[in-house]
């Protein structure tokens, strides 16, 4: 009697990817309540293990340091998600981008500008004031900085191409009034220590934004 034929089993990897996943995730919550809680110096990787419930060999492996783990931590409160598109590639900005009405395109944008900042300006300050003390961290808040100033360009690239900007602005004046008035300092300023809602600070922004750069407005 023939012996049955053995099959190989076929190696599934997608349960152990969503478990990676999942640990991962915990992993960038808990470092953000401690984070949040405790600051950037304070808080250790060990901390943050035990608060995720993992082992500190897990911690390291993931993200390796702690300047690589509130990078990390950054780019998904600032996105959203953990996907990978950037956020110029996103479908709100992209939307934004295409919008016809100008006023309507800068108050889409005053409200994206409240999501964001809600879900990442508590890890916005840890950044900040991280940046006198790590050389990484550092190097990330100038480039949150950087990258903040260049997704303003476009939107006011595209009030310049509807003739839509007040005659005295160019394009690089214009960015810089925008950037500035949606700068997170601002944000923190006005929702942090003035106490103002984040309703309120749309609000303001919006209409700001439409007075100083939009031909036919009034400062």
């Amino acid at each position: 009697m023939a012996e049955p034929v053995k099959t190989k089993r076929r190696y599934d990897s997608s349960h152990r990817k969503e478990q990676a996943a999942a640990t991962r995730r915990e992993i960038l919550d808990a470092a953000q309540r401690r984070f949040e809680s405790d600051g950037y110096a304070a808080t250790t990787m060990q901390a943050i293990a035990a608060e995720a419930g993992v082992a500190l060999k897990t911690v390291y492996v993931a993200f390796e340091t702690k300047s690589g783990l509130l990078r990390a931590l950054w780019h998904v409160l600032l996105r959203g998600d953990a996907g990978d598109a950037p956020m110029g590639q996103r479908r709100w900005y992209q939307e934004l981008l295409a919008e016809p009405d100008p006023e309507r395109q800068l108050r889409m944008n005053a409200s994206a500008s409240r999501t964001v900042k809600v879900r990442a300006a508590p890890i916005m300050d840890v950044i900040r004031s991280a940046a006198p003390l790590d050389a990484d961290i550092a190097e990330l808040w100038s480039r949150i900085q950087s990258e903040f100033y260049a997704m303003q360009r476009p939107i006011v690239e595209s009030l310049q191409a509807k003739d839509a900007l007040k005659p005295e602005l160019d394009v690089t004046r214009a960015c810089d009034i925008l950037w500035s008035l949606n700068h997170p300092d601002v944000w923190q300023l006005l929702v942090g220590q003035r106490g103002w809602t984040p309703a309120e600070y749309e609000q303001w922004f919006g209409d700001t934004v439409c007075a100083q750069l939009l031909a036919g407005a009034t400062s």
